[in-house]
């Protein structure tokens, strides 16, 4: 039976540590500040904006919730970010994806200043990060890499296998293993005999946004796994893209879902927030 990867538990101990580091910086005279915004009436997309926000509520973060109507153009869009880049008291900027069709996402991120961008998107960033040299980390992979480490599990000179090969998980995801000194495998929709690969893997991190695709089959006796996933089953009910029920038996570790990588991705936006006003604060 595997070990199961309590990401509730381990966000909680985030929360905590970085609570009290806003404490210690208010002492100082600095408040990290974190702007949202969100255009349009999306119902999952305000559903995240409201955890955000708690979770600011719950650390001691400044918080601006900026609502804008879904016919609103780029160019406005555009607008309120640069008035955003230009406010000290902001440290982070998050523009909520995804967003209406009349304005271009790429537009979007990289008008965001990258000393802000918190969920670390911008061209700059990305490049930071492949160089090993960056600021702060995509928070879905900087979260996996914290259920990783505080779960004691070595990663260096292991085989990991990334199923996905998103710009906003499975590329970071396998930078980040890469500086971690494991050997890394990408995987994705025209890998060939792509279970003979997943079962080398010491780590196999999942990525690919279709319900219960990895089978306990496809899975190496005592192998970590890592479910990114969100998904419903032909019940409604929330899974990931791990059969859990048939890999968890297999699995040395394991993370749930729902309570695995999710309560770790906002968190690791507050880690972000918390860092670019530290960041800031060196510059003056």
């Amino acid at each position: 039976m595997a070990a199961i990867i309590d990401g509730k538990a381990i966000s909680e101990q985030i929360r905590q540590e970085l609570a009290a580091e806003v404490a210690a910086m208010k002492q100082k005279g600095v408040t990290p500040g974190l702007a949202v915004v969100l255009v349009g009436e999306d119902p999952a997309s305000q559903v995240y904006v409201r955890n955000k926000l708690r979770a600011c509520q719950q650390i001691g973060i400044y918080w601006e919730d900026h609502r804008l109507p879904a016919e609103t153009t780029e160019e406005a869009l555009l607008d309120l970010i640069r008035e955003l880049n230009r406010r000290e008291e902001i440290h982070g900027i998050l523009v909520q994806l995804p967003l209406p069709g009349q304005i271009r996402e790429q537009a979007v991120i990289e008008a965001i200043a990258p000393e802000k961008d918190v969920d670390a998107f911008h061209a700059q960033n990305v490049g930071q990060i492949v160089q090993g040299q960056y600021r702060f980390l995509p928070c879905t992979p900087a979260g996996v890499l914290e259920l990783i480490r505080r779960s004691g599990i070595s990663v260096e000179g292991k085989d990991c296998v990334v199923v996905g090969r998103s710009n906003i998980v499975g590329k970071p995801m396998a930078m980040l293993m890469l500086h971690e000194n494991a050997t890394v495998t990408i995987c994705h929709s025209r890998t060939r005999e792509l279970p003979a690969v997943t079962r080398r893997a010491d780590i196999l991190i999942v990525a690919i946004g279709r319900a219960k695709f990895i089978t306990g089959d496809m899975v190496k006796e005592g192998a970590v796994v890592i479910d990114v996933g969100m998904n419903r089953d032909e019940n409604g009910k929330l899974c990931g893209d791990v059969d859990f029920a048939a890999v968890e038996p297999k699995a040395g570790h394991i993370t749930p879902v729902p309570g695995g990588v999710g309560p770790m991705t906002i968190t690791m936006l507050m880690k972000n927030t918390v860092t670019a006003a530290r960041l800031a604060g060196r510059k003056k």
